[in-house]
């Protein structure tokens, strides 16, 4: 993804651009209207040195116009109005001895620190939401501050490069280089918002995969392989089993066979066919072997690296059987004989 430089180069007056940061790509995803505040170097920073904080850099208006103060003459205005001014400098001025060249700030930025901001060369970045701010921190190795009185007591985040780039018609500011490099935004693109929201619904899945696997690292053989092992230990089992429960066993064995059934439904090729083979296969001790879509037919998943969470494997198998035996349940009580009326004696 190349970078997009909207500013001409060795521009050094005060610019302000107003973004939608819907993604930070490779650090955190933030959907919300910011003001960038630009300094002399234009919308792309190295070795960025990054202050977060949730503060109110808006007090010059907000003390003057939400106050009430009474003066005798307009001139007492412009004095408070100068104090105020010189107020907010020198929180600027504490906030410019960190040592930073970029402010990202949880509540809004008004124009004239803005403009001290600016002419320091330091990227100022206003209104980001809260949930967003967090994840900055985070990943950047930074914390969110609200007093700015000791420089040294301050965590500062840090990156590479900040830029800004362009996808699709959504202009967004490119986090990159980011200390802990533990997080990161994928964007998704697609013709309708159907599709997106498959793909995002596939993204989720995969990802809730993953955090399981991580917690329960034990992994088994997919494309159908264990489903067919332990069908057929079932089914081993069934043989074995006098009464009506090999029936109920029987049963079970079929229904864990239907999932490679699904796979090499899903896939467009012959279901029955490769079932029998993989059952087949089964029954000669090839313990490992499954579907192998690419090709469709028989393969070892050990060889092809085709495995699935335990963690995720057990599950699945644990709420299909509870739901199965919830709709016999219930299949029971709707068959039972009503309860007889009695009639009633004593109307009102």
């Amino acid at each position: 993804m190349a970078p997009m430089n909207i500013f001409r180069h060795g521009a050094d007056e005060e610019k302000a651009e107003t973004a939608r940061l819907s993604s930070f790509i490779g650090a955190i995803a933030i959907g919300d209207l910011v003001k960038s505040t630009l300094g002399p170097k234009g919308m792309r920073l190295e070795n960025v040195k990054i202050l977060i904080a949730n503060t109110g850099m808006d007090t010059d208006k907000i003390k003057i116009f939400g106050s009430r103060v009474r003066v005798d003459s307009t001139a007492k205005v412009a004095e408070i109005e100068m104090a105020e001014k010189e107020k907010m400098k020198e929180k600027v001025d504490r906030i410019l001895k960190h040592g930073i060249n970029c402010f990202i700030n949880r509540q809004l930025i008004y124009n004239y620190p803005e403009q001290l901001f600016a002419q320091a060369g330091v990227m100022a970045i206003e209104h980001a939401d809260f949930a967003g701010v967090e994840r900055l921190a985070l990943v950047t190795g930074g914390e969110i501050s609200s007093t700015f009185d000791h420089p040294e007591m301050v965590k500062l985040g840090h990156c590479k490069l900040i830029e800004e780039v362009m996808i699709g018609e959504d202009t967004l500011i490119h986090f990159s280089g980011v200390a802990m490099g533990e997080a990161c935004t994928v964007v998704l693109r697609g013709a309708t918002q159907q599709i997106l929201d498959e793909a995002e619904r596939s993204l989720h899945d995969a990802l809730c995969v993953l955090a399981q696997t991580v917690k329960e690292p034990r992994t088994v053989y997919g494309g159908g392989c264990s489903e067919m092992l332990m069908a057929k230990v079932v089914t081993d089992l069934a043989n074995r089993t006098p009464g009506k429960e090999a029936v109920a066993m029987e049963s079970f064995a079929k229904a864990l066979r239907m999932l490679p059934t699904i796979i090499a439904d899903n896939a467009g090729y012959d279901s029955a066919d490769l079932v029998a083979q993989l059952r087949a296969a089964h029954q000669e001790n090839k313990t490992n072997s499954g579907l192998n879509m690419s090709e469709g037919s028989v393969g070892n998943m050990a060889e092809l690296g085709v495995t699935e969470s335990f963690q995720v494997k057990r599950q699945v198998l644990l709420s299909a059987s509870e739901a199965a035996e919830m709709i016999l349940r219930v299949d029971n009580i709707i068959k039972a004989a009503p309860r007889k009326r009695v009639p009633d004696h004593h109307p009102c």
